[in-house]
This record gives structure tokens, sequence and C-alpha cells, in this order.
């Protein structure tokens, strides 16, 4: 699935590639709670796993970080609401609209969007920060995250060092103009 940008963008990467949930082989989730309204927050996360470099590779940590937090954790579904690869693809957790499983206290307000491998070992590719960007500017004009949305680090919000020190650093770089 592509998701079109906003008009006016014209001049930019003007599409960004999600990979759908039945591409990966995710699992049915157990029951999904639909947003009450947009979106105020973008949290952002790391996976804090293994890098990847191929598509299977990327599938196969998905499908374990899906049957992790649903037979682990006791999740309904994958927690996040988008993952990243370093190639800049996006694969559809939860996806748009669907209260998320990743942030205590701060799930149904936010989109959660997970960055795929350990940014406390490595900086985060320039692909994966353009596709970030590129999906948070459809959630707005696609009318699922408020225009004046907050972007945060999983840290700021709870005791953790997600998403990583390298990640953390370059939050500020996925605020669109």
């Amino acid at each position: 699935m592509t998701d079109n940008m906003p008009k006016g963008k014209e001049n930019e990467s003007s599409t960004v590639n999600i990979v759908s949930r039945s591409h990966w082989n995710a699992m049915e989730p157990r029951s999904k709670d639909k947003m009450q309204g947009l979106a105020q927050q973008v949290i952002i996360h790391h996976t804090a796993l293994w890098s990847c470099r191929q598509s299977q590779e990327y599938i196969s940590q998905l499908t374990y970080i899906q049957k992790m937090h649903v037979e682990e954790r006791g999740f309904e579904d994958i927690g996040y609401n988008f993952l990243l690869g370093q190639d800049g693809t996006v694969y559809e957790g939860r996806g748009w609209g669907i209260v998320g499983a990743h942030a205590k206290n701060h799930n149904l307000n936010s989109i959660g969007i997970a960055f795929m491998g350990n940014f406390n070992d490595y900086s985060p590719s320039s692909s994966a920060l353009s596709a970030a960007q590129i999906l948070i500017r459809c959630g707005v004009a696609q009318g699922f995250l408020n225009p004046n949305f907050v972007i945060l680090g999983h840290r700021d919000i709870a005791n953790t060092e997600c998403p990583g020190e390298y990640l953390y650093s370059s939050l500020a770089t996925l605020r669109y103009q």
C-alpha cells in the first residue's frame, strides 16, 4: 500500500511504502480499539533488537515482536502502530486510528512508531528518518494526527533508555516544516 503526500509537497519524495499486515504475515489481533479523535502525540521507540538487512529478516523480526507482545506481555496485538526498517520501509503494526500498546498511560492519544534495531549502538539511517517524516506528514494529511502533534521519545514518558541515544538525538529532525 502506498500513501500519497498532501498537495503542495510535490517537489519532495511523494510516497511512503507501507507493507501491510497481510504481507508480513501478521496474526489477527485479539481485538482492536479505535482511537477517539486525532492522535496528539507521536511516540518514538526502537525495538532494541538485531539489525536487519533484507526483507525476510525484517519480517522475521516483526513476527517475533508480535508473538512476544501477544504471548509474553498479554497485548491484543503488536504494540506499535508502525515499524520502520533501516531501508526506509514502513511496516503496518496496528495502523492509523487504532489504539496501540506502546507507552503506558499514553496509548489513547498517541501513535507509536518503532525504528527496528538498537539505537544505543548506532544511528538511524537517513532512509528511516525520511520515511518517518513522510509517514507523520501522511498521518496529518489523512486526518489521523493533529497538525500540532508533539514528538516524544519513549524515555520522555517512561523510565527507559528507549529509543536509544542515537535515535533520541535525531527526534527534532522528524518534525516537518
